[in-house]
């Protein structure tokens, strides 16, 4: 027997139209600080829509990135982070002396997005520049800083474009914040 869904009240927040224009914003102000042969590297799974939305992007500005993915977990079904980053898939691309561009949904504690870029430095990656769509800068429990930001976020929770709460919603086209 199916479990019913449970109907969560959502506020929008960034429309599609404003995530589209930013993903464009994005990748412009970062091309220029990324060689010609670089890779960008999603964080599984909330980044699979940012990634597939800004490879399309960098694409129409000239560029042709190498595409891979990270899957790490920290959440389970939760609203709240574990403080246990742990990596589920390994990747198969050879990231040695390539340029890399680590792609995330959303960072609030640091701690996920810092595990990865750890992780990319012994993959021997010659750089490692950062991107995330959302960041909530007042959840920073680890130094980290993003090299490219869509939007930033007070201490609440959202979903849409790929981010979830307990495996749904990341099919929303925009970003909303759960009531």
């Amino acid at each position: 027997m199916k479990a019913e869904r449970q109907h969560i009240a959502l506020t929008e927040l960034f429309s599609e139209s404003e995530i589209n224009a930013r993903v464009e914003e994005l990748a412009r102000a970062a091309a220029p600080r990324l060689p010609g042969d670089f890779v960008v590297v999603g964080l599984l799974v909330g980044s699979f829509v940012l990634v597939a939305d800004l490879v399309r992007a960098f694409y129409r500005i000239g560029c042709n990135p190498s595409v891979e993915f990270m899957r790490l977990n920290s959440y389970g079904i939760g609203r709240e982070s574990s403080g246990n980053v742990r990596l589920i898939g390994e990747f198969e691309l050879d990231l040695s002396g390539r340029a890399v561009l680590l792609v995330d949904d959303i960072v609030d504690t640091g701690r996920t997005l810092l595990y990865a870029r750890d992780l990319l430095k012994d993959k021997q990656a010659s750089s490692i520049l950062t991107c995330a769509l959302v960041d909530k800068p007042s959840r920073r429990e680890v130094p980290i800083e993003v090299d490219f930001v869509g939007f930033t976020i007070p201490d609440v929770f959202i979903v849409g474009y790929g981010i979830d709460y307990a495996h749904e919603y990341r099919h929303l086209p925009f970003i909303a914040k759960i009531d």
